[in-house]
């Protein structure tokens, strides 16, 4: 299976300076295009000590100048293995549009204030959902994972305000590269990577090779 891509020129002259605001600017466009259920999906890569990765598809939740925000349970897999490893990559695979995002940065806990506000905007199932699954661990049934969500709607009926799990919140994810990457015909893709040698340095932009 193969497929011909056939795109305008993406070239530097056209990228904003920071990778932020061309971040912003191509996710206005596919969140505008309708070409995708959800444009905010990301694969999030994360390692354990060994270097053994593991994958997995998470929504973004916010983004700024800052990074890239998500949310999970800091007991599942990914929330282990960022305690232990910070090193995180994204990617969003935009491919209707023949684009891709990659992003490879560090990733820290945010603060529990923007945790617990975040929290109060889910949907009371979601919240629920939160406490009653204990992520990544093994459960002996479907019907144990329902059965504890029925208990946790007994205890919150829908009105009453659930608490945030201590247990689960968000990360930020601090790019030091970010490659926006467009598909192109004969495979001779468009490939333009903002890196940077630290926080307080200036972002400059190589062309990378398909």
């Amino acid at each position: 299976m193969r497929e011909q891509y056939r795109s305008e020129d993406f070239v530097e002259k056209d990228l904003a300076a920071d990778p932020m605001d061309q971040f912003a600017r191509w996710f206005r466009q596919v969140a505008g295009e309708g070409a995708l259920q959800e444009p905010n999906a990301m694969v999030v890569s994360t390692a354990d000590p060994e270097g053994r990765p593991s994958s997995r598809t998470v929504l973004l939740k916010h983004y700024d100048g800052r990074g890239f925000v998500f949310f999970t349970n800091y007991g599942s897999r990914k929330g282990r293995e960022l305690a232990a490893n910070p090193h995180v990559s994204l990617l969003f695979p935009w491919h209707p549009l023949a684009r891709q995002v990659i992003v490879t940065g560090t990733a820290a806990r945010v603060g529990r204030e923007e945790t617990v506000a975040y929290f109060r905007t889910r949907p009371h199932g979601s919240q629920l959902g939160a406490w009653a699954s204990d992520q990544s661990t093994v459960v002996g049934s479907r019907q144990e994972l329902t059965a504890r969500y029925d208990e946790l709607a007994a205890r919150y009926p829908e009105g009453e305000k659930v608490p945030a799990p201590p247990h689960w919140g968000g990360f930020r994810v601090v790019p030091d590269a970010i490659e926006f990457w467009q598909g192109r015909e004969n495979r001779l893709h468009d490939r333009l990577r903002y890196v940077r040698d630290g926080p307080a340095a200036d972002w400059r932009v190589e062309r990378l090779c398909p």
